[in-house]
């Protein structure tokens, strides 16, 4: 009886492991994983190799322009780039073969400098990250601490084909191309984007619309999102007492001409929903006034200059 006990509660031991073991499997399976691409050793990398028992041979070396790398007694320089530490760790060992017994090489990249990744822009920490895995781009934001308040809400990707990348024979480099994303759709996860060396993120500043006269707040207003004649009268604090909501304008500039075209709307026609609340462009100018025109544009350009002057001035050294 004893015997029967002992054997049922390590068969029911042994059960759980099991599943426990089924459920950890199946679970790993599941998990969504990205591309997983060992680091490859790149031009301006450089090198620890470490031969066990043989110090003499042990160096730091960094990668030549050519890709290739000189080690002690070796006949001949050997190429390095674009292979992993592992296969530059067995084609050394192979080298030292000729005078050494089961030589143990270890390559490890100590700096690594090949696979760059630029932010620039509206962010916290614009400069280039050295990156030894893939990240996607939401990651590579964070590291660049995030969007910056001066942020709007369009990032483009300009994938270089930067040569640092290693491709399989016969692929070709890629031409130059500029993917663009939405902010918020990358914040929020509904775009995503797998980083390759060499890609350079430009987080935009928001776009800028002026409104001015007689609402509590006059100046710059941001354009993160489409924004509305509506919208921008809000983000103004509203009309001041004296604002006549029967003749607001907005002034546009085209681009071929550069002339100013003007528009004119009753907000009673926009709220009865008559008229289309109208949707604005970058640069466009509310005027809630009964100023001309002219004298609306030379106060834009005036406030314009005014803040180009106030700003910090910065020394390179």
């Amino acid at each position: 009886m004893m015997l029967k006990g002992v054997s049922l509660k390590i068969s029911i031991i042994a059960s759980a492991c099991l599943a426990t073991l089924v459920f950890f499997v199946s679970s790993m399976a599941q998990e969504p994983q990205g591309p997983i691409e060992r680091y490859r050793i790149g031009y301006q990398d450089t090198l620890e190799i470490q031969v066990f028992r043989h110090p003499e041979l042990s160096l730091k070396v960094g990668v030549n322009p050519n890709g290739t790398i000189f080690i002690p007694r070796a006949e001949a320089p050997i190429v390095a780039v674009c292979k992993t530490e592992r296969e530059l760790a067995d084609e050394i060992a192979a080298i030292y073969t000729s005078f050494l017994r089961d030589p143990f090489v270890n390559v490890v990249v100590a700096d690594q400098k090949s696979q760059s990744l630029g932010v620039i822009g509206a962010v916290d920490k614009p400069g280039t990250f050295y990156l030894n895995r893939q990240v996607q781009l939401l990651e590579l934001l964070s590291l660049a601490g995030g969007p910056s308040k001066e942020a709007g809400n369009r990032i483009i990707v300009a994938r270089t084909g930067s040569s640092s990348r290693c491709k399989p024979p016969g692929d070709e480099d890629e031409a130059l191309k500029f993917l663009t994303f939405r902010m918020r759709d990358v914040q929020e996860g509904r775009q995503s984007l797998w980083m390759k060396p060499g890609d350079i993120v430009s987080v935009l500043d928001a776009d800028l619309v002026f409104v001015l006269g007689n609402v509590k707040r006059q100046g710059e207003v941001k354009m993160r999102e489409p924004l509305t004649l509506r919208q921008a009268i809000a983000s103004a604090e509203g009309f001041s007492p004296a604002a006549k909501r029967d003749r607001i304008r907005i002034l546009r500039q085209t681009g071929d001409s550069g002339e100013w075209l003007e528009s004119i709307y009753n907000l009673k026609d926009i709220d009865s929903g008559k008229v289309k609340d109208p949707i604005l462009v970058p640069n466009d100018i509310v005027a809630v006034s009964e100023d001309r025109a002219t004298s609306i544009i030379l106060s834009v350009s005036r406030s314009i200059s005014s803040s180009l002057f106030n700003l910090p001035v910065v020394l390179a050294r």
